[in-house]
């Protein structure tokens, strides 16, 4: 198992509101957004889309660009090319709800 598929496995499904940090990637492969912009999307709290992104940067696997209102958050380069990972482990863990 690679570092990235074991990290996302721990995101996902070896913390508390790991089914939120999925999410919010899978949001973000579609288009870079800002935190507002995510609670609007995936209607979650602001803290809350707040606390994972910070839980998500931490670990490298979104970035973002521009000063604190209006940072945009983008999936890193690696998480990108390790995309089918991630997709396998969301295919898993919905199919059980």
């Amino acid at each position: 198992m690679k570092y990235m598929e074991k990290l996302l496995w721990w995101l996902i499904t070896g913390k508390r509101g790991g089914i939120n940090r999925a999410r919010i990637i899978k949001t973000l492969h579609n288009r870079p957004y800002n935190a507002h912009q995510l609670a609007k999307e995936l209607d979650l709290d602001y803290k809350t889309v707040r606390h994972h992104l910070k839980i998500l940067e931490e670990n490298k696997v979104i970035k973002s660009t521009g000063d604190s209102y209006s940072k945009l958050y983008f999936l890193t380069e690696e998480v990108e090319q390790n995309y089918d990972i991630f997709r396998e482990i969301w295919e898993k863990i919905t199919e059980k709800s």
